[in-house]
C-alpha cells in the first residue's frame, strides 16, 4: 500500500469507528448525518438538495432521511414566504438536546487531545481534502465564508453570490453556495464538532 492509500483506509476507519457509537443511539447514521448538517449549516443551505449534495446521495433518499427526522420530532419544517416551493429545516428543541448526545463527540475528543501542531495540520488539510475530492467527482464542495470568493468581509460581511449582507452566526456555517478562492487551497471549515446554532 502506498502511504496515500493507507490514509484513505484510515479515514475510512475514523469514519467507521465514529459511527460505532450510534448502536447505542435510536437514531441511523444517516439520520445523525442529517441532523449534524441541519445544525451547521446556514439558511440558505439547510434544504433537502443542499443536505442530498453535502451527504452524496439521491434527493428521494434525503427527503426520506428528513421525514424520519420530522416524525422525531427533531426538524421543523418551514416554508419560505416568497416562494412556496421552496423550504428550510430547522432543529426543534429536542433536535437540539439529540446533538448533546451525539455520538460524533468520541471523535472530537480524540482531535482535542492531539497537540496544538496536529489539531492545526487536521484542519487544513481534511477541508482541502474534501475539496479536491469533490472537484475529482464534480460534486459541491461545502465549505464557509472566510475561503469563499463571495465573501468580502470588514465593517459588514457581505455575501456577493446571494447579494445579501451577512449575519455574523452565519459567518461559520456550511454553505451550498461555496465556491473556493481562486490560487488558494481550502481552509478549515470555522465551526467547531458539535457545535449547534
Amino acid at each position: 500500500m502506498t502511504s496515500t492509500d493507507e490514509i484513505a483506509e484510515l479515514l475510512v476507519y475514523l469514519g467507521r469507528a465514529a459511527r460505532g457509537g450510534d448502536a447505542a443511539s435510536d437514531m441511523t447514521a444517516a439520520q445523525w448525518t442529517a441532523l449534524r448538517f441541519f445544525a451547521r449549516a446556514n439558511d440558505v443551505s439547510r434544504t433537502p438538495s443542499a443536505f442530498a449534495s453535502f451527504h452524496a446521495t439521491t434527493r428521494g433518499t434525503a427527503s426520506q432521511t428528513i421525514k424520519s427526522l420530522l416524525v422525531k420530532g427533531y426538524l421543523e419544517r418551514h416554508e419560505s414566504a416568497d416562494d412556496r416551493r421552496s423550504v428550510r429545516f430547522d432543529l426543534t428543541d429536542a433536535g437540539l438536546a439529540a446533538m448533546r448526545e451525539d455520538p460524533l463527540r468520541a471523535v472530537s475528543e480524540a482531535i482535542d487531545r492531539l497537540d496544538a501542531g496536529l489539531k492545526s495540520a487536521l484542519r487544513q488539510a481534511l477541508p482541502a481534502l474534501a475539496g479536491e475530492l469533490a472537484a475529482i467527482r464534480d460534486t459541491v464542495a461545502f465549505g464557509t465564508c472566510g475561503d469563499c470568493r463571495h465573501y468580502s468581509g470588514g465593517a459588514i460581511s457581505y455575501c456577493a453570490c446571494v447579494a445579501a449582507e451577512l449575519a455574523p452566526a452565519d459567518l461559520g456555517r456550511l454553505c451550498i453556495n461555496f465556491a473556493a478562492r481562486e490560487g488558494r487551497k481550502l481552509a478549515s471549515p470555522g465551526f467547531e464538532p458539535g457545535e449547534t446554532r
